[in-house]
């Protein structure tokens, strides 16, 4: 039998512990997702973007104006610094980078609204119970916050979450809307249904590019009012109406239906369900446009895989890749015509009756 030598004995082990080593050290680096979302969290709940629009301050200045703790101030702002999203000038004093300006109340582009979503307790508390979602194939929202996430933002008390969402939901439109509205042909199109439609910028700008158009939001109560009230601020009312109603139940006759980030919410039996709706309602040529991410190449770097898990945490949603959605068309009575991006890693998909 060879006997084993002491350097045979550090040549068989010195490798995989230090491999070992560099793995947890990314993994310790991945958990720190958690940490960096929830210092993104206080920096807006604290307004430090607001608080730095004017030029560098020192975190006294800012814990002062905004009645926070002095050193704890100072301590999330060193590590924004650390993240990039705040620059350290010197003297203690700190600035805004461009991912710091996003995080600033009512500006555009502005991601604020998203981000306390993102880390509020609608979103984070179903995170929580992420094991079990996976295990039973459901989001735990329910179990988290005792309510479905849209039941949840439909009661009275939590109105002020419920605005919050819708304010991030418009806020997150503006990324794609733009090349969304650039995309879409409305050459011959006379009626627009911007279904789940929100706040309507999708419907509205086609409006504003297109005084040949007549369109409408079709949303729970509180966003087709709101939705009217944009179309007055943008002195659309004469061609635009905001429809209170049930996608699930039915939709209004259109040439062309928007659906831009709606299908992402749902699974495929509540899909088909709102698509067969549009499918029954459309008029002859028409069509209907659908906005969302993509899932690509198994194993490549992809927001949609991540925004899937989102999906199952929070909404029972989830996001498709083209195959999946050619099924989901093909039973609901559409087919897939074009396929195009749109920006910030969404994508158009017009669909035809088939």
């Amino acid at each position: 039998m060879r006997s084993i030598s002491m350097t045979d004995m550090t040549h068989g082990v010195d490798e995989p512990q230090n491999d070992s080593i560099a793995d947890a050290a990314e993994l310790i680096d991945l958990t720190a997702g958690v940490i960096k979302i929830q210092v993104l969290h206080a920096l807006a709940a604290l307004h430090v973007a607001d608080h730095l629009d004017g030029g560098p301050r020192t975190a006294a200045q800012v814990a002062a104006d905004e009645g926070s703790h002095p050193r704890a101030t100072y301590r999330l702002m060193r590590a924004a610094a650390g993240l990039g999203v705040l620059n350290y000038e010197g003297d203690g004093r700190f600035g805004l980078t461009g991912r710091g300006r996003l995080l600033r109340t009512g500006v555009p582009g502005s991601m604020r609204s998203f981000v306390l979503v993102q880390a509020g307790r609608s979103h984070w508390q179903p995170w929580g119970l992420f094991p079990d979602a996976v295990r039973q194939g459901v989001s735990q929202s329910r179990a988290a916050l005792g309510a479905d996430t849209f039941e949840y933002f439909s009661k009275p008390e939590n109105a002020g979450e419920a605005a919050l969402f819708a304010e991030a939901m418009a806020d997150l439109s503006g990324l794609v809307t733009q090349g969304a509205v650039a995309a879409v042909d409305t050459t011959g199109v006379s009626t627009v249904v911007d279904v789940g439609g929100a706040d309507g910028q999708f419907v509205l700008a086609l409006l504003a590019g297109d005084p040949a158009l007549r369109g409408q939001v079709l949303d729970l109560p509180h966003a087709a009012e709101r939705a009217g009230k944009e179309a007055a601020r943008r002195g659309l009312s004469d061609r635009f109406s905001g429809v209170a109603g049930d996608f699930f139940t039915e939709v209004p006759a259109a040439d062309l239906y928007l659906l831009k980030t709606v299908l992402h919410d749902w699974d495929d039996e509540q899909c088909a369900n709102i698509l067969r709706n549009c499918r029954a309602a459309v008029h002859d040529g028409g069509r209907a446009v659908i906005v969302e991410t993509i899932v690509g190449e198994i194993g490549k770097p992809d927001f949609a895989t991540l925004s899937d898990m989102g999906m199952l945490a929070v909404t029972n949603g989830m996001e498709r890749d083209l195959d999946e959605f050619d099924a989901l068309f093909a039973s609901s009575g559409w087919r897939r015509d074009k396929t195009y991006p749109v920006g910030g890693g969404y994508f158009g998909i017009e669909i035809i009756p088939g």
